[in-house]
Order: C-alpha cells, then structure tokens, then sequence
C-alpha cells in the first residue's frame, strides 16, 4: 500500500509518495499534521504527533527530495539540498533517519517555506 501525502505552506505546496512502512503507517495514523516549519540549511522539518523507533535500513545521507523521519526529534525531514553538516553538494541529515518515499515533484520548491511558516501535512487526493 502506498500513501499519497500533500504538503502545504503559505507559500506554495508539493504532494510525495510513501512506501509501506512501519513508520508511514504511524504517520498515516496521525493526518492530519499541522506544526511550524523549521530550516535547516537547504531542510525543512518539522515536529510530529508521532514517535516511532529507527528502522533497519535508516540513511544520513540521502537524495534530495527523500521525505524522512527524524527519530530523535519525532519529526518529518524534507531535504532539498545541502545542510550545515553537507560534505559537497549532498543531502545530509542531522542523524541516520526512517525513509518513508520521495515528494513528487521538484524539491526544490522546498526553497519557498521559510522558517516559522504553518506546515500541514494531509492525504493527497488519489
């Protein structure tokens, strides 16, 4: 089962597609999510409702666009570039986290959220 996912903020939104995962189904569970965006270099994250551990196959470095889950802080992870911790030009998180898919489109229209905004995150329509 996959999950389609849209994210909106007041400057723009994008939609992702989720693999069946432990995570993905918790996070399903709790739609709709509103919570503040953060940025974090070229991420943007954001607290949760959900608290769920770190699973076998959880990367630090990952390809921009990835939607990840932040375990240690029980927040969804958008990265759409390089962080303050990057070497180069890659997607590199804070901390190895749970993958869940990959937004659909360009990630880069991430670049629009800025720090403080409303984020909410709901099921897409099919």
């Amino acid at each position: 089962m996959t999950l389609r996912i849209r994210i909106s903020w007041p400057a723009g939104h994008t939609t992702a597609t989720l693999e069946d995962t432990p995570t993905s189904a918790a996070l399903a569970r709790a739609l709709p999510i509103t919570s503040t965006a953060r940025t974090w270099g070229e991420e943007v994250y954001f607290d949760t409702p959900v608290s769920v551990p770190r699973e076998e196959g959880a990367r630090q470095v990952v390809a921009p666009g990835t939607v990840a889950f932040w375990t240690e802080g029980d927040a969804l992870a958008l990265p759409y570039g390089p962080t303050p911790i990057s070497r180069g030009d890659e997607s590199r998180l804070a901390s190895p986290c749970n993958l869940l898919g990959a937004l659909d489109g360009d990630p880069r229209i991430l670049a629009t959220v800025r720090d403080g905004d409303p984020i909410r995150v709901e099921r897409a329509e099919a």
